[in-house]
């Protein structure tokens, strides 16, 4: 019996029990389903923190407030933390201090109740300076930005998002309105065109006003959530890190740099920081989908042990007409991996099928611009750990059938 003829007989013995060979692979498929999934919305999460970062340019540079955080809860304690003053913000922006630095934006925070007659709405307040527009590549859909007078002057003037326009004025045009921001009235000089959300900010949902502005008369804080430095080339990045430390350092009497109540992250960190979580919760996810192939591995073995034993009549009668112990064994491992890279091959198309309908829901109904990855990463490994597992529990009961004796083998009854 050749080779090919094995693996004929083992297709027969697969096909022959459908409902048997579709409940044994199930194990397989909902794992690789689960892994391959896994995979896809992690790369297509990295890639849209990617873009979002790109958004800023490759130059820019963060300054937050406190210490490095070490986790979610740290992170959140650094929108509390009131270390970046004004006067931070003013020696950044001198060359002396940091001559490599085009510009910096500050940046205020918070969330408000605005209102404009009869309707109210929640949204992100974003305080900064007119140069937020090149740093976000915000677009106006309508009206203008507001400039630096009206930074200087403290106006009251404001830009809405497009879901807040919706929201509070329906078909109007809000340019020339006064809304109210936490009982403060605000004129509406522009509206944000629509956009899909980021990892970071919907701008859909947030109102931008000049920084002088949101600290006193809305959020009543003098300090910044955050500061962006902008450098005046890639190659100078680590020279601008340097002054900015060397600034703040100075300005917060701070001699230890263990002491430092200010972190400051280059895009780059923030992407690496970002993959490497991004990668830690893929392997995890991933491995507590593994559980489910290990449970599927142990089923086709059972359940390969079953048909020895059904069939140990059929293997003596092989054996007495020629077949060798390789030809039966290599019978049965091609039962193995026919169930295994059938399952897995399932696995995979409905994994691209699930990861393609989780994107397309990130996009419709949460407005996110989350894309579709196709995993090639996934692809392989769930291709590979299918027939690993049907090589490594098809092996023992492929052993078992090919020692069989054949003059026992067909006096079973």
């Amino acid at each position: 019996m050749r080779t090919l003829d094995s693996f004929r007989t083992a297709l027969n013995g697969v096909t022959v029990h459908k409902m048997r060979s579709i409940l044994t692979v199930l194990g397989i498929v909902i794992g690789i389903t689960s892994i391959m999934t896994i995979m896809s919305v992690g790369q297509s999460a990295e890639r849209l923190i990617v873009g979002e970062l790109e958004r800023f340019g490759p130059t820019n540079i963060f300054v937050l407030p406190g210490r490095q955080p070490t986790g979610p809860a740290d992170s959140a304690g650094t929108l509390l933390n009131d270390s970046l003053k004004e006067d931070d913000y003013e020696d950044l922006q001198r060359k002396s201090n940091v001559p490599n630095a085009v510009r910096v934006i500050p940046y205020a925070l918070g969330a408000v109740s605005v209102s404009y007659e009869s309707g109210t709405y929640s949204a992100t307040l974003i305080g900064s300076t007119e140069h937020i527009e090149k740093n976000f590549d915000l677009k106006t859909a309508r009206g203008k930005f507001f400039d630096s007078f009206d930074v200087s002057e403290k106006n009251r003037v404001v830009l809405i998002g497009d879901k807040v326009r919706e929201d509070l004025f329906g078909d109007s045009d809000p340019i020339g309105e006064k809304i109210k921001i936490k009982n403060n009235r605000f004129t509406v000089i522009g509206v944000l065109g629509p956009e899909g959300q980021g990892s970071f900010i919907d701008f859909n949902k947030t109102i931008v006003v000049p920084y002088t502005s949101a600290q006193g008369d809305v959020l009543g804080i003098r300090y910044f959530q955050r500061l962006v430095v902008e450098a005046d080339s890639i190659g100078n990045i680590p020279n601008v890190v340097g002054d900015i430390k060397a600034t703040l350092r100075e300005n917060h009497n701070i001699d230890d740099p263990e002491k430092d109540d200010f972190f400051v992250q280059t895009q780059e960190d923030v992407a690496n920081r970002l993959k490497t979580v991004t990668g830690i919760l893929t392997v995890l996810l991933s491995s507590v989908a593994a559980i489910s192939l290990v449970v599927g591995g142990v089923g086709i073995m059972n359940i390969m042990l079953v048909s020895v034993t059904e069939r140990t009549r059929e293997i003596g009668l092989r054996k007495s007409l020629g077949a060798t112990n390789k030809n039966i064994l290599f019978q049965f491992i091609f039962e193995a991996l026919i169930l295994t890279g059938a399952g897995g091959a399932l696995g995979v198309v409905s994994g691209i099928a699930l990861s393609a309908a989780l994107a397309y829901i990130a996009r419709v109904f949460a407005e996110l611009n989350f894309p579709f990855v196709f995993s090639v990463d996934g692809l392989v490994i769930g291709l590979a750990v299918s027939f690993s597992i049907g090589l490594a529990f098809g092996i023992f009961p492929a052993r078992k059938a090919s020692k069989k004796s054949p003059v026992e083998a067909l006096r079973y009854e």
